[in-house]
């Protein structure tokens, strides 16, 4: 069994920060790209930052310049540091990642259970 576990959503106050851990944790053999999403009610799920196994990154548009992801390969585990929050950076932030089982039998992508960031005075 594979799973990925959030932590470090909170409230804060605009133009704050905060930082999100993922670490995924089972039966794994190497993971690949990892990345994080937010989603609002009613709303799709959209893409907010991606990094490969490598280390390239990827960007939405509204995050950049805010926002960093980094990784742990050693620990599983991916980050996102999240600065000069905006009220709009409301949202579920979900944890991402494509990951081969420990038997290299299977490639999956695995979903975290979210973790909430409210941005507000």
């Amino acid at each position: 069994q594979v799973q990925l576990v959030e932590s470090g959503g909170g409230l804060v106050q605009p133009g704050g920060s905060l930082r999100l851990s993922c670490a995924a944790s089972g039966s794994i053999a190497n993971i690949y790209t990892m990345g994080w999403y937010r989603q609002t009610p009613g709303k799709q799920r959209d893409l907010v930052a991606t990094i490969t196994r490598s280390g390239s990154t990827n960007y939405a548009d509204s995050v950049k310049g805010r926002f960093t992801i980094s990784r742990d390969n050693a620990k599983n585990t991916v980050y996102l540091q999240l600065n000069s929050l905006k009220p709009e950076d409301t949202a579920v932030y979900y944890c991402n990642a494509d990951i081969m089982n420990s038997a290299y039998t299977i490639l999956y992508n695995y979903w975290g259970q979210g973790t909430q960031v409210s941005v507000s005075s």
